[in-house]
């Protein structure tokens, strides 16, 4: 029978303790750096995700300020419908056309009917 003396006494948790202390420390260590590096990866693409739909946003506006500005404003009535409108008014002033009659040919010509 080995007696153990005062001299053999243990000082630590031994080779097999000290190992599987490393292995867990080793072990957490890889799972956190891989959810650091995933957490990482996941926040890159939220932002990829944010710039992407900033530029989208402000193409979209530029596309649309350009259509507003590429539109021709609006042509000025004809001195030809303005003049048909006095005429007409002429004929109802004197007698040849009745006011439903110069309404009738006021929104054939404004393209109102």
């Amino acid at each position: 029978m080995l007696m153990r003396g005062p001299l053999m006494a243990r000082r630590g948790p031994g080779l097999l303790g000290a190992a599987a202390r490393t292995a867990v420390v080793a072990g957490t260590a890889t799972a956190v750096s891989g959810r650091v590096r995933a957490h990482q990866a996941d926040r890159a693409a939220e932002q990829q995700a944010a710039e992407q739909y900033e530029a989208q946003q402000r193409y979209l506006a530029q596309q649309e300020y350009q259509a507003q500005q590429s539109q021709p404003p609006p042509p000025p009535p004809s001195e030809r419908v303005v003049d048909q409108l006095e005429r007409l008014v002429r004929l109802r002033d004197q007698g040849v056309l009745t006011d439903a009659e110069l309404a009738a040919q006021k929104a054939r010509i404004l393209g109102e009917g």
